[in-house]
């Protein structure tokens, strides 16, 4: 087996307030492993840890103990800012609100510019040359160049937030509910685009969710965590086929679905192995 390209030991962190029983630990003790050119899938629900664990990988949280090594390498646990822009050439990150990364007074080409300028050499004719590319590559006109984010679609605007991330070339892309914000339709399409750019770049993916419909669709493996732990690993078809676990088995009795009814009875029983 080839080694991981993302790799997670022990990780802890703790969210520390006033008074000791006001602390939460977001993450605690895991660890996970994701091969290249796959997609790991990361599920639980609200507090669950698990953008919290994203985003100590990313670089956007620091961990209280265990490591994280990207392509082999330990990452520092608390770097400077070189050490930062290195990790964003091999790592990036798309949030589930594109406008976040995006400012609405400006064109939506200065938020793929301003990382072209950061990570490559490109002049600025090359760097417009390579936003249009990019543009291209994720499903969007080059019109779409000098538009600002209100004046595009909330798909549109994700596929924008999407380019930005491919800008720097990365080969890990980590995805924190990035379809959840977007209609069914949309979401069917953006994680076509992801699949495909995946397959044809050879990227790794680390994809945050609680919507086990999305997991089915995109991922290889799946991570399910509970109060900052993890309760369930496997392959996708294992996880969502055979789930083992009683609240992984309570995710997938509570996910609606064509004809989907609350079944009260399990559910209340599930709830109830799970809290004893």
């Amino acid at each position: 087996m080839t080694e991981a390209i993302i790799s997670v030991d022990q990780l802890t962190k703790t969210f520390r307030g006033k008074r000791s029983r006001d602390s939460v630990t977001a993450v605690d003790a895991v660890s996970i492993a994701v091969q290249p050119g796959t997609c790991l899938a990361v599920v639980g629900e609200s507090g669950s840890g698990k953008t919290t664990l994203a985003r100590i990988i990313v670089g956007l949280e620091t961990a209280d103990t265990g490591t994280v090594k990207l392509g082999g390498k330990t990452v520092a646990r608390r770097a400077n800012r070189r050490t930062l822009r290195a990790r964003a050439r091999e790592i990036q990150m798309v949030f589930q609100d594109p406008q976040s990364s995006l400012n609405r007074r400006l064109r939506v080409q200065v938020a793929v510019d301003e990382v072209l300028r950061a990570h490559t050499p490109l002049n600025a004719k090359q760097r417009r040359a390579r936003c249009r590319e990019l543009f291209e590559q994720v499903g969007l006109e080059a019109r779409h160049l000098d538009a600002i984010p209100d004046e595009l679609s909330g798909g549109q605007r994700q596929r924008v937030a999407i380019a930005r991330a491919l800008a720097a070339e990365p080969s890990i892309i980590v995805l924190d509910e990035a379809v959840a914000a977007l209609d069914v339709t949309v979401q069917a399409q953006i994680l076509k685009l992801l699949d495909e750019l995946r397959r044809s770049k050879g990227l790794t993916y680390l994809f945050i969710t609680h919507d086990l419909s999305v997991v089915q669709m995109i991922a290889d493996e799946v991570v399910v965590m509970r109060r900052g732990s993890i309760v369930e690993r496997g392959t996708t078809a294992q996880v969502l086929g055979d789930p083992q676990h009683p609240y992984t088995q309570l995710l997938l009795e509570c996910a609606p679905r064509p004809g989907w009814k609350p079944k009260r009875g399990v559910i209340r029983a599930l709830r109830e192995e799970i809290a004893s």
